[in-house]
Parts: structure tokens; C-alpha cells; sequence
């Protein structure tokens, strides 16, 4: 990872002052460049923040000293770390799934601490043991089965002690920016497979990147802070998503053959059940939340026509 600054965006030139923000508010965006954080940055500035994005690139998140640079040069009034190391299998034994995930985070926190600004992290669904079997809420007990979900959880833990700390915990993301499990069944159905297997036995909110990165925007505006649940509305299995994906890829021909998790023999632990519950954002926000199924045929639109 670079330490270096780097230069600035055109975000960062937008003119401060928004119709709805009583006070001019100037946003550093961690990890800007990945698939969340690249709908994070334009949701932020289309809001009225003068956003200062910071890639991976142009900040390494576990350098202390590149962090309180990177402090100085944006003065922010608010910070949303989008920096993950989200690997779920190589967590299991790269020490980088700790640096980034949990000791980066308390590095966030502290410069937030001696500063009195609010810090905004992205967590996950890995943060259960699927166990419960009914919606997880915020007031639920968290209880990660993999090194992913407890490097994670630490995370959380440093974010909460910065000043209005917020969380928001989110689940099997896809985005344009990066590659997902929508890309993944994509990439074997262009490749020429006569068929797929896909695991059945895990339940979660499938949630498109810029449908969370206007749930986080949402949450600063209406000053959240604590923890809060954001996926798109809808539960589905692996499989079922990989159904939806191939069907409206247009492709429904190809059949996708349900298969155990213990088949796939993976590293690590997946929750079976890490569904969301997100009545409190709802709540809070008064904003409503669309199906994935939308937000999917939404993905798929906009990749067939990448120019867009």
C-alpha cells in the first residue's frame, strides 16, 4: 500500500454549502476507490460535502503516520472508512485481514477521538453465527464464526469509541467497481458452462453499492450513530440469487444445480442465516428500501451498457 496523498479529485473542488446542511461539511472517504467507496464518493458530493477521497493507493489506512497526515490535509468533519480487506477465505491466515480490518479502524478512531469527528465504518453479516434463525437486529449479540467476521467486529468495537461513532452493517454486496458474486455467475455463464452449482444452505439480504452508500449518506444527515442495519429489502439463498442473475442476464436456460456448503470445503466459516433486519434505519431515515431483485436488473442494465 501506498502512503502517498495523491492528488486531488474533482470532488474535492465541488463548492462547500447544500440546500438541507446547516453547516458547510467537509468528508474524507477511505478506501475511495474500491466498489463501495466509488458510489460512496459521488452519493457524498451529491449531497453538498466536499468530499476528499483517499484510495488505497494514495492512503495506506494501517500507517498511523500517513493517517495523520492524511487528517491535516482534508480537515474533514466527518470520515467514512470504506477500507476493508474483504477476502473471506485468506483472512483465515493473512495478518492483513487484522491490520485493515481491526487496527486500522483504532487508528480511524483515535485521530477522530483528538479531533471530535464523527467516524463512519462498514461492517458485515459475518458478525453472527447464523444461529438465530430469524432477522438479526442491532441489539443482537454478535458472535463471528471466521477470522473475517471477528477481525470485523473489532472493527466495530474502535469505531463505536470515536465521537458518534456509526456503524452500519451491511451484506453480500455487489457493485460496478469490484468483483462480486454477480460478476463471479456472470464470468462462468460468458465462459460457456453448460451449468452451475451453487450452495443453498445460506440465507442473507443480497445489497447493491449504491443503494448502501445513499443509506450512509442518509444516516449523517439524520446524525446517526451507534450501530445500524442496511441491506436491500428481500431475503434469498446463494442459489436463489444466482437464479435471479442468471435469468435476467437473459440466460435462464442454463440450470443452476443447488450443492451444500460443506461441499465447497472452504477455509472459512460461513453464517448459514445472517439476514438483516433494518426497521431502525428505516426509522431513523424515513427512507424505504427497494428490493434486490430491482437493484439487480438495475446492475445488469447499467453493465450491458458500460459506457453509461
Amino acid at each position: 500500500m501506498s502512503t502517498a496523498s495523491g492528488p486531488a479529485s474533482p470532488a474535492e473542488s465541488l463548492p462547500r454549502g447544500h440546500v438541507g446542511l446547516a453547516i458547510p461539511r467537509r468528508a474524507l472517504v477511505t478506501g475511495a476507490a474500491g466498489m463501495l467507496g466509488s458510489d460512496v464518493v459521488p452519493a457524498l458530493a451529491g449531497a453538498g460535502f466536499q468530499v476528499v477521497p483517499r484510495a488505497r493507493e494514495d492512503l495506506d489506512v494501517t500507517d498511523r503516520a500517513a493517517v495523520g497526515r492524511a487528517f491535516r490535509e482534508a480537515v474533514p468533519d466527518v470520515v467514512v472508512n470504506c477500507a476493508a480487506y474483504t477476502k473471506v477465505d485468506d483472512c483465515e491466515t493473512d495478518p492483513r485481514a487484522h491490520a485493515v480490518n481491526a487496527a486500522a479502524v483504532e487508528i480511524l478512531a483515535e485521530e477522530c477521538l483528538a479531533r471530535s469527528i464523527q467516524l463512519v465504518h462498514v461492517s458485515t453479516d459475518f458478525v453472527f453465527d447464523g444461529a438465530k434463525g430469524s432477522p438479526y437486529t442491532e441489539q443482537d449479540e454478535t458472535a463471528p464464526l471466521s477470522a473475517y467476521g471477528r477481525t470485523k467486529r473489532e472493527g466495530e468495537e474502535a469505531a463505536l469509541r470515536a465521537p458518534d461513532g456509526l456503524v452500519v452493517r451491511s451484506s453480500w454486496l455487489f457493485g460496478r467497481s469490484g468483483w462480486n458474486f454477480v460478476e463471479a455467475i456472470l464470468r462462468q455463464v460468458e465462459s460457456g458452462r453448460a451449468q452451475l452449482s451453487v450452495v443453498h444452505d445460506q440465507r442473507g439480504r443480497p445489497t447493491a453499492t449504491p443503494d448502501l452508500a445513499e443509506a450512509i449518506v442518509a444516516l449523517i444527515l439524520t446524525r446517526g450513530s451507534g450501530v445500524y442495519h442496511f441491506a436491500n429489502r428481500g431475503e434469498a439463498s446463494w442459489l436463489e440469487f444466482a437464479e435471479a442473475i442468471v435469468a435476467l442476464a437473459g440466460r435462464a436456460e442454463i440450470p443452476v444445480r443447488p450443492i451444500d456448503s460443506a461441499t465447497l470445503a472452504r477455509p472459512a466459516v460461513r453464517p448459514a442465516y445472517s439476514v438483516l433486519d433494518t426497521g431502525r434505519y428505516e426509522a431513523k431515515t424515513g427512507k424505504p428500501i427497494r428490493p434486490w431483485r430491482d437493484a439487480l436488473a438495475e446492475y445488469l442494465a447499467a453493465r450491458a451498457r458500460p459506457e453509461a
